[in-house]
């Protein structure tokens, strides 16, 4: 379901809460799983998520000397992933992220890999970006839209700082599934996942809230008009593993 922009309430998984307690509310999430997080997205996805982030990173087609920004980029995947194509220091990629913990272990495991430039770390609001605007010649956001307190804004705020001729992309699991999987997809989210979310980082509550999430985030036809009423150009999607993930295209022209 998704949020309108005017209410006074917002809804963090299955509950409904106070706008303004959502984001704390999310930051809560990650904080208490950071640590965890990429073991977790491996034993989850069976490490389809990679495949994803690569496809992601392919679709975009970033270029030599562009700037990306990666919102909700969280330990860098995307990040990493992009900045070879970028030749820095010419090209080069902020991530920005609300979870600052999130943001250490990403630059910790970074500087741990020898990636000692090109990639800035930087806290921040996706629906308030601290960057200035026509700023970025590329926007990515993977998995971090559903956590957004207003859908709107943040996409507002991902044309602001784009460049004429820039690309949005973001990558989101979607609500409805293959027909044929959708009875096995929603035991493994319902049941097993949680149950894992426990075992692995020791809060169940932070996946219950993300299957909660996936089961409430606008579908792709839904997200692809709001992409275009954010003022985003030529919106179109290509669903991933039978539509469990789906990558959404947009520029500003």
């Amino acid at each position: 379901m998704r949020e309108d922009e005017t209410s006074a309430e917002a809804e963090f998984g299955a509950r409904r809460v106070a706008a303004e307690e959502k984001a704390p509310l999310v930051r809560g999430v990650f904080d208490s799983v950071a640590g965890r997080y990429d073991l977790m997205n491996d034993l989850m996805s069976g490490g389809i998520h990679r495949w994803w982030k690569q496809e992601m990173v392919a679709w975009l087609s970033p270029r030599p000397g562009q700037r990306l920004l990666d919102v909700a980029g969280g330990t860098g995947d995307i990040a990493r992933l992009a900045l070879p194509r970028l030749d820095p220091p010419a090209g080069w990629v902020a991530v920005c992220d609300a979870t600052p913990h999130m943001l250490e272990i990403g630059q910790a495991r970074a500087i741990d890999d020898g990636i000692l430039a090109g990639i800035e770390w930087l806290a921040g609001d996706a629906e308030a970006l601290p960057f200035a605007d026509r700023s970025f010649d590329l926007y990515t956001i993977a998995f971090g839209l559903r956590n957004v307190t207003r859908i709107e804004r943040a996409l507002a705020e991902a044309r602001r700082v784009l460049k004429p001729g820039g690309r949005f992309l973001c990558l989101e699991f979607t609500p409805a599934i293959s027909p044929m999987l959708q009875p096995l997809y929603d035991l493994y989210s319902f049941a097993v996942l949680p149950l894992l979310g426990q075992i692995v980082t020791g809060d169940r509550d932070a996946y219950t809230y993300l299957v909660e999430s996936i089961r409430r985030f606008p579908a792709q036809s839904e997200l692809s008009d709001l992409i275009t009423a954010a003022g985003l150009e030529r919106a179109r999607f290509r669903n991933l593993t039978a539509g469990v993930a789906a990558l959404h295209s947009a520029w500003r022209l």
